[in-house]
């Protein structure tokens, strides 16, 4: 088959149009806004005066109508669950503080009210949020248990007297942990505890919480701890929560799911206590999905930065006496062009991902609703694992004046590392997309135990694994073949990343099946091929939606560019995983050096194009303002 060539010269502004997608006016509109200048960067500031500042942009983000996009229309809300998630994400470009304090007052405390809550809160609490007349906290997490919440320890006992709940931390592992605005702005926090009635506990549910009154002063019986400083993200004012005995009334239940009537009689019209707590959780996952779309925003400014840098900064000389241009090494094109074909096939999954949950209907089914819950985990993940990468390897391809803060990328490498284990430790998150697939999302997949996990699926694990003949005949036939083009076949391809998401899931199926009768042990001895069945499954989806990117691309010279970096990232997956394609038989080494080959001539042929591709991210330009790009 024939490979044609990239044209010489493609428009950036036609990659943009493609990256932007369903939601291209909106981002424009939030572009325009973040150009303004009083979305400045923080090089210089104290922890105070950063906090200062990303309030006072948090506010002018207030003044517009995108904090109502993700809110129902009957309480002053656009009813555009895709717009919210986009806004939030685009927040990423600039300062990552401005938008985790956004993503905690809007999506996190004002969704747990919207999605856990009913008309009641939504009528009192929902324009107040909106608008930021009250700011709020999400206080989920505890120093005890992070990714465990099913086992939290705060409890919200039910008095029938007084028609209150008590809530309190009744050991110091209780200790609400990394909450976002509690510090020093919240006001009011939604807080995660076990709801204790009539001496049975029901698991764990969402309460209203008061925790300053209106001097500003922790609440009676709530004490407030700064958690001080951190890595990065110093502009967002994490605190420590405790409760004493905090009394808070019966109408402080966020009420969706489950009820407590006046004598305390309890009543949920879901039964099972497992199945309430995840369908809880599973409403929330707006957050999720916006920090692995944040994280690719970081992402494209670290890229945007290095390769600008890269494309003018010269070292050693040729023959000639000419000083080279670093971007013309293949070593340093092999930093930066594999990343940036990643973190373009990325963007395309996640907006896949963000039209899925617009789209997701009140009523679909629920096996839908926990296939975009594993989506949602696994983009996640390797969003913010690419983050980490990518934004280190941008900052050691500008050398020492990657290191500088003035030089942005320091601060970008210190915001998004949190973001691996936030929303959901990445390793967890993979042990979800697993058992999604090994089970079929039945209903009880989201609980994340070993034991649990185990227990399911050596009840339950269906016959769905099985290698397909037909496509191993068609890479068979093709893995053989002596022409090398067929590497550039976007079907053989894509039938390669199938081929081993399927070898990988029912090899991990038959180790499951053939364990000994000690669960626990079963499954944890087989835990590393449960993540890698989970990111290859990944690595599927987002082959697939970059395919279908390029398809949908109405320029056709880039088209053109798409498709080649389509290959490079398909091609580069490949030869980061080359060791079990080998040893599975899907690659001859003949092929398998052939891949590496394909992937340097993949790198000299985008090298023309590396500026317009990171100016197709269209990040703006207020955040590239580094001194290393001046000259």
């Amino acid at each position: 088959m024939d490979v044609p060539a990239v044209p010489a010269k493609v428009d950036p502004d036609a990659l943009t149009a493609a990256l932007d997608g369903r939601w291209a006016e909106l981002k424009r509109d939030v572009r325009t806004q973040m150009r303004a200048e009083e979305f400045r960067g923080t090089v210089g500031l104290d922890a105070e005066a950063h906090r200062r500042q990303v309030l006072d942009q948090l506010r002018k983000l207030a003044a517009t109508d995108r904090p109502a996009l993700g809110f129902d229309s009957a309480y002053g809300g656009l009813d555009d669950v895709g717009g919210a998630v986009v806004s939030f994400e685009m927040l990423g470009y600039g300062d990552l503080s401005l938008m985790v304090k956004a993503g905690v007052q809007w999506g996190l405390f004002g969704g747990a009210v919207q999605l856990l809550g009913t008309a009641p809160h939504h009528e009192k609490y929902l324009r107040r949020i909106m608008n930021l007349d009250l700011l709020g906290c999400f206080a989920m997490t505890e120093h005890g248990h992070g990714s465990d919440v099913q086992h939290l320890h705060t409890t919200a006992t039910y008095d029938p007297p007084t028609r209150e709940f008590v809530v309190h931390s009744p050991d110091p592992g209780a200790t609400k942990e990394f909450i976002g605005n509690a510090a020093r702005d919240g006001q009011l926090a939604v807080v995660f505890a076990q709801l204790v009635t009539g001496g049975q506990s029901r698991g764990v549910h969402a309460f209203l919480v008061p925790i300053r009154d209106e001097s500003g002063s922790a609440a009676p019986g709530v004490t407030i701890a700064d958690c001080g400083a951190k890595a990065g993200l110093n502009g967002v004012d994490n605190g420590r929560l405790t409760f004493d005995q905090v009394r808070v009334p019966r109408d402080a239940l966020l009420n969706r799911f489950a009820d407590v009537a006046v004598d305390g009689t309890y009543s949920s019209a879901i039964e099972s206590d497992g199945r309430r707590f995840f369908t809880m959780l599973g409403t929330l996952i707006r957050g999720r999905v916006s920090v692995g779309g944040s994280a690719g925003c970081a992402t494209q400014r670290a890229l945007t930065l290095a390769v600008r840098y890269g494309d003018q900064r010269r070292q050693f000389q040729r023959p000639d006496g000419e000083e080279v241009v670093v971007l013309d090494y293949l070593g340093h094109q092999r930093k930066l062009l594999p990343a940036l074909a990643k973190t373009y096939a990325l963007h395309f999954a996640q907006e896949e991902l963000v039209a899925a949950l617009h789209d997701l209907a009140p009523d679909a089914p629920e096996e839908a609703q926990r296939e975009l819950e594993s989506r949602a985990a696994g983009l996640k993940a390797v969003n913010t694992w690419h983050a980490t990468s990518a934004i280190q390897t941008a900052r050691e391809a500008c050398g020492g004046s990657g290191y500088l803060s003035s030089n942005l990328l320091a601060d970008l490498k210190a915001d998004t590392d949190v973001f691996t284990t936030f929303e959901g430790d990445n390793t967890v998150l993979l042990q979800l997309v697993a058992k999604g697939l090994l089970t079929q999302y039945k209903e009880h997949f989201a609980d994340l135990s070993p034991l649990a996990t185990a227990r399911f699926v050596a009840e339950q694990l269906v016959d769905t694994v099985m290698e397909h003949s037909a496509a191993r005949r068609f890479l068979e036939r093709l893995t053989e073949s002596d022409d090398a083009t067929v590497l550039f076949d976007r079907e053989w391809q894509q039938r390669l990343f199938e081929d081993r998401e399927e070898h990988v899931l029912s090899s991990v199926a038959n180790r499951l099946r053939r364990g000994s009768s000690d669960l626990f042990e079963v499954f944890n001895s087989v835990q590393d091929h449960v993540l890698l069945a989970g990111r290859v499954h990944v690595d599927r989806l987002v082959l697939d939606a970059f395919a279908r990117a390029v398809g949908a691309c109405a320029d056709p010279d880039a088209q053109m560019l798409l498709t080649r970096l389509c290959d490079l990232y398909a091609l580069s997956t490949i030869e980061a995983d080359r060791a079990w394609f080998l040893e599975h038989g899907r690659l001859t080494v003949g092929r398998s050096k052939a891949v590496t080959a394909a992937v340097n001539a993949l790198c000299g042929e985008l090298r023309p194009h590396a500026r317009t591709l990171v100016d197709g991210f269209a990040v703006p330009e207020q955040f590239l303002a580094a001194p290393m790009l001046a000259g």
